[in-house]
């Protein structure tokens, strides 16, 4: 591995080998070259003139790119998807068939049908992971359509000219493409893109899913903090060069760092949206290589961490109740107000009592570090007329809880089981290896 040269931690890091391969110049090439076969065959079939000797020569050689070749013919042409045209044709030139590659289309036949198809991929990819935003995404998915072949402002002109100006074959055309793409649909109405609002329709299910995520790292943390919940820590694993006590969260602070990059990311497809000039400008090029495929890569690698977290979480009971005993006797203080009422106090007055003696158990606590003496100055406090056996009683903290326990059972029971039996084949359970 090079040592010279700048490398997206995203890579190095972070994202599944699974992920960077859809997003790599390899997956997309070879797109190219299945689109350019759906293109020829779909010609073809609507009465062009090309023949089945070219359409398997170019089968036979779709997955034989000459990578040096393709570099050379982009240092002369300067364009890349002629560089890859010429290339492929060289490869098939013994058919004829290199004479029909890109027939009648625009750069943006290859670039943005490719984007899509990567993009749905990779929708597919993360969906493996989820539950609570599984639905967002679906709907992300199921939004996506196909370029089609819309030529060189959306208007189809090149293929009315193929075609003798018969419009039934050049809506044939789009839905063949379709069909051999995998696709239901091709946008009705383009310009030489698709709309760059789809990107940003993607980018938001990706942040919503970072939303998810960063709010349940900010409690991982926290809880951490407290000494109730830990994140995984390896047998050997430092916390700091310095203190050799410290446990950082940092799986949990990792979550929180990459997701801030989503949320923050979602603004590129939003702005270079709004920026279009009428049906295409290219000042969305350069934003859309870095911007689309990182906020894959940053979730892919968010979700990844996230799996290993919940798969390991070490939860500390005695710590949870220590701290709720602790609080408790805050909380009880409804339920004293009522039972001090039922024995003939003033419900105003004793809310306005209760009120001082919480007020200085509190200052006891935070000021002095002693224990919560607030049962002990009620049951002192004749306003109550209750004795400190009373108090104990109501010092149950399931009476505190309403229905916690049913609202997790529903929502395990009607939400979350059906999903996992839902998608069961499409679940993603391997183990995930982190570095640091």
């Amino acid at each position: 591995m090079t040592k010279d040269t700048y490398e997206s931690p995203l890579n190095s890091r972070y994202a599944s080998k699974e992920m960077q391969y859809i997003f790599s110049p390899d997956k997309k090439f070879r797109t190219w070259r299945l689109l350019w076969i759906a293109l020829a065959e779909a010609e073809k079939e609507l009465g062009l003139n090309i023949t089945d000797e070219q359409i398997a020569d170019l089968k036979a050689h779709k997955d034989d790119i000459d990578y040096e070749d393709a570099a050379a013919e982009e240092k002369i042409r300067r364009h890349d998807v002629m560089a890859h045209v010429h290339s492929y044709g060289k490869q098939v030139k013994g058919s004829g068939a290199d004479a029909i590659i890109h027939l009648g289309a625009t750069s943006c036949y290859v670039g943005d049908n490719t984007d899509i198809i990567i993009m749905r991929e990779a929708l597919e990819l993360i969906k493996k992971r989820l539950v609570f935003d599984l639905e967002t995404v679906e709907n992300a998915i199921a939004s996506l359509k196909l370029l089609g072949c819309k030529g060189t402002t959306g208007t189809q002109a090149s293929f009315y000219d193929l075609f003798d100006g018969d419009h039934e074959k050049c809506v044939a055309l789009d839905k063949k493409i379709c069909e051999k793409m995998g696709f239901e649909q091709s946008y009705y109405v383009s310009g030489q893109t698709y709309s760059r609002k789809i990107d940003y329709t993607v980018l938001s299910a990706l942040a919503a899913i970072a939303q998810s995520a960063h709010k349940f790292s900010n409690d991982i943390r926290l809880l951490q903090h407290l000494k109730e919940i830990e994140e995984p820590f390896e047998k050997n694993q430092i916390g700091s060069s310095a203190m050799a006590y410290k446990r950082n969260p940092m799986r949990s602070e990792r979550i929180a760092s990459l997701s801030r990059y989503v949320i923050a990311d979602v603004l590129n497809p939003a702005m270079t949206s709004s920026e279009q000039w009428f049906e295409r400008t290219l000042d969305d090029s350069a934003n859309k290589r870095i911007s689309v495929p990182e906020a894959f890569l940053a979730v892919d690698a968010i979700l990844g961490i996230y799996t290993n977290v919940v798969s390991g979480l070490v939860v500390y009971p005695k710590m949870i109740e220590k701290h709720i005993l602790d609080e408790l006797p805050f909380m009880m203080t409804e339920n004293i107000m009522m039972e001090a009422t039922k024995k003939g106090g003033n419900r105003q007055e004793l809310h306005e009592e209760i009120r001082q003696l919480s007020m200085q158990a509190g200052s006891v606590v935070k000021n002095e570090g002693k224990p919560n003496d607030l049962l002990e100055r009620i049951a002192a406090d004749p306003k109550f007329g209750m004795t400190m056996d009373e108090l104990i009683k109501l010092r149950d903290p399931k009476l505190y809880i309403g229905r916690c326990p049913e609202q997790v059972d529903a929502f395990l029971n009607e939400c979350v089981r059906p999903l996992i039996a839902a998608h069961r084949d499409d679940l993603e359970v391997s183990e995930v290896e982190l570095k640091v």
